[in-house]
């Protein structure tokens, strides 16, 4: 009779087929900075490795999530939805501030790690140190505005949410058209000149052609802050003076009245003239903070803040209409007031 060792040896040998795994069940994928990843034809369990991807993937296909890169804070919880807002936090894999570790990503067990933003070589390489770590592939996947169509689309394609990736992607065209459109025969020196300020003081600032910035070119902007290495900048009040902008917006909410107080800002045209614009952060940015695809909604924002009279949609149906098709979330009376008090300027009709 065989030895128990012998007995065990066997039966692994037969289990052995349905434990390896199966090479046809992965597909080879080039991301979008020309990496080559195998990906498991099934993906159930998706990580963001920044908030970026976070927010695309809560867009697309919220059901597939692990967690978020940061935990959202209570006023944040009140505009996602309910199956989404209570998913732990683990950490951020990229970007500023990265907290994630190895064993956090791995007991999350994730059958994909996806980064959306710069393609450059540092964040390849970090991709490359990752997958090699934790043995899960990770893609990366352009972050860059103009490229939101195509980004659901590819997302949608590879984790099996392919209907909502091509309707958020035509969604996505549809306002980014009808803006392009709306702006497109503006001559250049009438497009207001802006300023826009990051922190309490608003002296940090995107520069031109940055992720940070960019949609305020794209709604029919001027960024007085000029192109220059990296995306984000310290500036000084003498420099903000000299751009005296036409419309200056601000990530911090109780920018507007410092300013309107501070006599090193109230000089300035925007300030004299009232415009001077908090930007919407709930329950994500509406410029940046991320850099994502909630710029879609900012983008309808600010283009309808400069050029009111070519947007004959009110901006209180135009943010209905986004939160529930891209957060997934009715909007009630008191939160649409909320956003659009603090969005509060020329456009912004209720």
């Amino acid at each position: 009779m065989p030895s128990l060792r012998l007995r065990l040896a066997l039966a692994l040998a037969c289990l052995w087929p349905c434990l390896a795994p199966d090479p046809a069940a992965a597909r080879p994928v080039t991301d979008a900075a020309g990496r080559r990843v195998e990906v498991p034809e099934r993906v159930t369990r998706v990580l963001a490795a920044g908030p970026p991807a976070a927010v695309l993937l809560y867009t697309l296909a919220p059901d597939k999530m692990v967690g978020w890169p940061r935990a959202p804070s209570p006023d944040e919880r009140d505009f996602l939805s309910p199956e989404a807002r209570d998913l732990p936090a683990y950490g951020r894999l990229t970007g500023r501030g990265n907290t994630a570790n190895v064993e956090a990503v791995l007991a999350l067990k994730p059958d994909l790690i996806i980064d959306v933003g710069s393609t450059g070589a540092t964040y390849a390489s970090l991709a490359d140190r990752v997958q090699a770590q934790t043995g899960i592939p990770y893609l990366l996947l352009d972050g860059s505005f103009g490229a939101t169509p195509e980004t659901y689309r590819t997302l949608g394609a590879l984790i099996g949410a392919q209907e909502n990736g091509e309707a958020l992607a035509a969604e996505a065209e549809t306002i980014l058209r009808a803006v392009k459109e709306a702006v497109a025969a503006i001559p250049e020196e009438k497009r207001p000149r802006v300023y826009y300020g990051r922190g309490p003081r608003g002296l940090e600032t995107g520069l031109a052609g940055s992720i940070n910035t960019e949609i305020i070119e794209a709604a029919g902007g001027r960024n007085v802050a000029g192109p220059g290495p990296g995306g984000l900048a310290a500036v000084s009040p003498e420099q903000v003076l000299v751009w005296d902008p036409d419309v200056i917006l601000a990530l911090d909410p109780d920018f507007p009245k410092l300013a309107a107080a501070d006599p090193l800002w109230n000089g300035l045209k925007a300030v004299r003239e009232g415009r001077v614009h908090a930007t919407p952060v709930l329950p994500f940015g509406w410029i940046d903070a991320p850099p994502g695809v909630n710029r879609l909604i900012g983008l309808r924002w600010l283009a309808g803040l400069f050029y009111p009279e070519r947007f004959p949609q009110t901006l209180g149906d135009a943010v209905r209409d986004f939160y529930r098709r891209f957060y997934r979330v009715e909007l009630t009376p008191a939160q649409l007031d909320r956003l659009l008090r603090t969005a509060a300027g020329p456009g912004a009709t209720r």
